[in-house]
């Protein structure tokens, strides 16, 4: 506890600080509730949350209470897309770090087991991620005005608007997905599914010099995003006979970066994708998905997964923050913590919502 001084010299305790948090109780229950913050200890630093913004997750969350066998056992935090600033730093903690905009890794890895140790450590044995129930306790999440996190988490933002850094997790989530799909360059690179994460995966795509990027939704404002972002075509994909011209043959595309997890959507990825073309499930599947797998094996395509992200955390930081990738255009909407029922609602409308924030200034 910080002490100060009576004007007798005697210690006197500083009263402790007070934060408020967004806590989902039970699906679609939401409550602010207000806690005292603690110090941060040995290696770590505590965070004036930002913004923070609303994914995928944090809906299934809201609205089923969690998604496959993830289930909410209490009451909980969500939020890990978040950014703010640094407000206080905890023993072994360069003290030239208070103040510094950063956007917070929400993964923090044990760093010995058998994953960690073998350089993977978004396969962690015991990882703790940031507004999720797959422990039990559920590890709190950033919808709140304070955070305390180890130092290593917070990476250094400079040069963009600090709303910005909130897109760093899920980019980082498409940088990884695009590099299990290999070299891009030069090759017809084909999107299905174009929510926030669809969204970001064309950047990266572009970034990575596709030559070509086609995008394909069920919805008419995210494929007029797509086309705003440098999509090259956008298929409304309900449309009969829409994808005929990707699907000829065997296939046209030489990459497809699955984002929705619609068995409808994964069949037109098998179908589009040429022979020994690679398919990356981004979007996560149920254990009910249904496709036609003897595609996979008549074409020899490569179908892989890819799973939240490692160093391409620092890298999204850089990449938003240099506007080598610019994120802008995918913020739809701000609210305030005491509007989150309004921000969970405008979230699920796919006719007006990209990426909501949370703005906590």
């Amino acid at each position: 506890m910080i002490t100060v001084k009576r004007r007798d010299d005697a210690p006197e305790r500083e009263e402790p600080k007070v934060t408020k948090a967004l806590v989902l109780d039970q699906p679609r229950k939401l409550r602010i509730e207000s806690r005292t913050v603690p110090d941060p200890g040995l290696g770590e630093m505590r965070i004036r949350i930002g913004y923070g913004g609303i994914c995928g997750s944090d809906l299934h969350y809201f609205l089923h209470g969690g998604f496959g066998k993830v289930r909410m056992r209490g009451p909980m935090v969500l939020g890990h897309e978040i950014c703010g600033t640094v407000e206080a730093v905890g023993e072994g903690v360069d003290q030239s770090r208070i103040g510094e905009a950063v956007a917070v890794d929400p993964s923090l890895s044990c760093g010995t087991c058998r994953q960690c140790r073998a350089g993977r450590p978004r396969f962690c044995e015991d990882m703790r991620f940031m507004g999720s129930a797959m422990r039990n306790p559920a590890v709190e999440g950033g919808f709140r005005e304070h955070v305390i996190c180890k130092a290593g988490q917070a990476v250094s933002f400079t040069g963009a608007a600090l709303e910005e850094a909130a897109l760093a997790e899920p980019l980082a989530v498409c940088l990884h997905a695009v590099r299990q799909a290999g070299d891009l360059r030069g090759k017809r690179v084909l999107i299905t599914g174009f929510g926030p994460i669809g969204a970001l995966c064309l950047l990266a795509a572009r970034h990575a010099g596709a030559a070509e990027i086609i995008v394909t939704d069920v919805a008419k404002a995210p494929l007029e995003l797509a086309l705003r972002l440098g999509s090259d075509a956008a298929y409304d994909s309900r449309r009969p006979n829409a994808l005929d011209g990707l699907t000829g043959g065997r296939g046209e595309m030489d990459v497809t970066l699955e984002c929705s997890a619609h068995p409808a959507a994964i069949a037109d990825a098998i179908a589009a994708t040429a022979p020994c073309g690679t398919i990356v499930q981004v979007g996560m599947l149920s254990a009910e998905t249904t496709a036609p797998l003897t595609h996979i094996v008549t074409k020899e395509l490569n179908f892989r997964g890819t799973f939240r992200f490692d160093v391409e955390f620092a890298q999204a930081v850089r990449l938003i923050a240099e506007r080598g990738i610019d994120v802008r255009p995918l913020i739809s909407q701000r609210f305030p913590l005491s509007e989150a029922d309004a921000a969970f609602a405008v979230a699920q409308d796919r006719g007006q919502a990209m990426k909501v924030l949370f703005d906590l200034n």
